[in-house]
């Protein structure tokens, strides 16, 4: 009885707008923590904006069967950029509420990437927080969770979206 009147209030909504809220901060956070220093992951003398990469000190740290490719591409230039935009983007249409289902596309590519990083997770022989993320990720994008506390519902009757149906 409880959790129907729950229901009633739209806990539902409340948990996925949560979700998109705090996985978007998240991305959002580690993009200006990286482009500027603040001190949590990175130190300011690191940061993107004085020379340093956002990819080099964790991809030369990663182990397991694909370390070897990922520790060729750390420090790339154009990694460094991917990376960055792809924190930027897909952390901001989480915040937003838009371009939720290319979002969580986007966002299960990059999770997948992080997770086999560092194969197998020291946790767990399979699973880690980046296969969680994969599944919030999904699950947001097939509900549309920017409609609800978010600009999804205006994005969704623009003409691009109406157009380009993938952008929603």
């Amino acid at each position: 009885m409880a959790f129907e009147k729950l229901r009633e209030y739209g806990v539902e909504r409340i948990a996925f707008v949560g979700l998109r809220l705090t996985l978007g901060w998240m991305l959002i956070w580690a993009f200006f923590d990286k482009l500027l220093g603040l001190g949590y992951a990175t130190v300011s003398s690191r940061a993107w904006i004085n020379g340093g990469s956002p990819t080099r000190g964790y991809l030369l740290g990663t182990s397991g069967p694909l370390s070897g490719f990922y520790h060729d591409i750390a420090g790339n230039v154009a990694v460094d950029i991917l990376f960055m935009v792809g924190l930027l983007f897909i952390g901001g249409a989480l915040l937003l509420g838009i371009g939720m289902r290319i979002a969580s596309y986007a966002g299960t590519l990059f999770m997948l990437m992080l997770w086999s990083s560092n194969l197998p997770p020291k946790s767990n022989p399979l699973i880690d927080d980046h296969i969680v993320y994969i599944f919030a990720l999904l699950v947001m994008g097939a509900v549309n969770a920017g409609q609800w506390f978010g600009l999804g519902k205006w994005w969704a009757n623009t003409n691009l979206v109406k157009r380009f149906p993938i952008l929603q």
